[in-house]
């Protein structure tokens, strides 16, 4: 795959193409930004997830504590 992209590239750059390479480029830079920001959302979300399994956590813990603490009163 490497080799294609990379057959790509140096072809556009033999033959003076430079309009055609730059519109390559341009677009293989945006890809990789769209890569970046879907990994980011992925991540984002995996971390939002394990913040609201911690906080329900915590509210139990809390719910108990209480519990308890009205029965020792």
């Amino acid at each position: 795959m490497l080799n294609f992209f990379r057959r790509i590239r140096y072809d556009f750059m033999d033959k003076n193409k430079r309009g055609k390479y730059l519109k390559y480029a341009i677009g293989e830079i945006i890809l990789v930004v769209i890569g970046i920001l879907i990994a980011l959302q992925i991540n984002n979300a995996n971390e939002h997830r394990k913040d609201r399994a911690m906080e329900i956590t915590i509210l139990k813990n809390l719910q108990e504590d209480i519990n308890l603490d009205t029965l020792d009163i």
